[in-house]
């Protein structure tokens, strides 16, 4: 057991996955998380959940679960409610519940300058290494408690998806505005004509609600999409080509032709064409909206100019009467407890070696800060075990961590791009082709891991 004291904050999927990696290791670890119980944004009830009750995987379950503990469903892609159940059998399995301070919200990290009234049991010395918690308890009755600590640690898990990035745009509408984190069920577009702007998964799969429900529904987009099916040959797409994987543009190449030839080509809907290859931005795993385009139940629009009362004007020159714009416009990256100066934050997200360690290895570690097509959930676990490998060695083979410390600061760090171009967006700052991540992941985890057998190892069923 290590000497050392550690935080972890969140509860969702990358929270667990963590602190099971720490169970594994043998190291202790409390964790915070600000709703009542574990799942994150796939637990609708969380007040911070941005799921909606149409919300499946738009991976598959077999490339998604976590490899130690399979799904308890036969189900391809899941829907949000198998996903709560899982996350809560995973939590139960292994003993992961009890460590969680659950209705505890995080407000404030602070670097420890020994003289802080904490009240944890760390072993720190009061010389700047540690950090203060600062948190608020809410109890069953609603009362409100402070709740100060000190850790030597702090692993944030608290998720990419739950701060809305909201656009401004030039005018004034009459109507109602939404972000996609508001929405929750088809009733709340009845009746109405809706404007999305934004294609991008959730975007495309609220068009297809409202299809159902609204007098109209428009798709405002800026750019070309790729739109992958969830089938294919029979079988969940991207459970093909689960081999060595291919160059980026040999696999280009072939699946863009794989892709014209089941859904054809997305311009003759209306929308533009990509200005990148396929994999250089998310694609889009829903091809039921091309098939509502092709109903007319639904058209594309161009990117907004201006809002004038209840009239939206495009760039194009044409213009649409709306009731409701949703916007689908994504989620800004929400560290809000800690100053970003702490996390190397450079230009849209912390740059951080393997998305994980900040440069300076001040004691924040931060655990499921990457979005890649197809990682899955065990591609964050393998994140995870990194961290806890590394926790370790500081703790029994300090030599072992200072050379890995040695490297990240002194040394190029590994390209995690697998030879994609990726758009230079806000949200692919921190994006990464899978296997090139999870290979780097494991060679700098083979490096740092003990020789002891871990404790607590175990797998469903044992």
């Amino acid at each position: 057991m290590t000497t050392k004291s550690y935080a972890v904050i969140g509860a969702g999927p990358s929270g667990l996955a963590v602190m099971r990696a720490l169970q594994k290791a043998g190291i202790d670890a409390t964790g915070y998380e600000a709703s009542h119980d574990v799942g994150g944004l796939w637990d609708i009830t969380n007040p911070r959940s941005t799921m909606y009750s149409s919300a499946h995987l738009i991976s598959s379950r077999t490339t998604t679960e976590f490899t130690e503990f399979p799904m308890d469903s036969d189900v391809d892609y899941p829907g949000h409610r198998v996903l709560k159940r899982y996350f809560d059998d995973y939590a139960d399995e292994f003993g992961l519940r009890d460590r969680f301070r659950f209705g505890t919200r995080v407000d404030r990290l602070e670097r420890d300058n020994g003289d802080s009234n904490a009240t944890g049991t760390g072993t720190g010395t009061g010389t700047g290494t540690g950090w203060i918690l600062h948190a608020t308890v809410q109890d069953e009755d609603g009362a409100h408690t402070a709740l100060v600590e000190r850790y030597d640690g702090v692993i944030l898990a608290n998720g990419t998806l739950a701060e809305p990035n909201v656009p401004a745009f030039p005018g004034e509408f009459a109507g109602e505005i939404m972000h996609t984190s508001a929405y929750k069920d088809p009733a709340q577009l009845a009746g109405r004509r809706v404007l999305i702007i934004g294609a991008g998964n959730s975007g495309c799969d609220i068009a297809v609600d409202a299809v159902h429900h609204a007098e109209s529904v428009d798709l405002s987009v800026r750019r070309g999409y790729y739109f992958v099916p969830r089938y294919l040959f029979g079988r969940p797409s991207d459970t093909l080509n689960q081999g060595r994987p291919l160059p980026a543009r040999i696999k280009q190449a072939i699946d863009s032709r794989v892709l014209r030839a089941f859904t054809g080509d997305p311009v003759r809907f209306g929308f533009p064409r990509p200005d990148y290859r396929i994999y250089e931005s998310h694609p889009i795993v829903n091809t039921l909206v091309l098939n509502h385009l092709g109903q007319g139940d639904l058209r594309i629009r161009a990117d907004v100019e201006r809002f004038d009362h209840d009239t939206v004007h495009f760039r194009d020159g044409t213009a649409g009467d709306y009731d409701l714009v949703l916007l689908a416009t994504g989620y800004a990256l929400d560290y809000p407890f800690v100053d970003r100066e702490h996390l190397n934050w450079t230009g849209a997200s912390p740059r951080l070696f393997l998305n994980v360690f900040p440069p300076s290895f001040n004691g924040l570690y931060m655990m499921g800060m990457i979005e890649a097509s197809g990682i899955g959930w065990q591609g964050r676990y393998e994140q995870a075990e990194l961290i806890a490998a590394y926790l370790a060695a500081e703790d029994a083979d300090p030599a072992r961590a200072a050379r890995f410390r040695d490297r990240v600061t002194t040394q190029s760090w590994p390209d995690l791009t697998g030879g994609y171009r990726y758009l230079g967006l806000a949200r692919m700052s921190y994006y990464v082709n899978k296997d090139a991540y999870r290979r780097a992941v494991r060679t700098e985890q083979a490096a740092l891991a003990e020789t002891t057998t871990p404790a607590g190892s175990g797998r469903r069923g044992a």
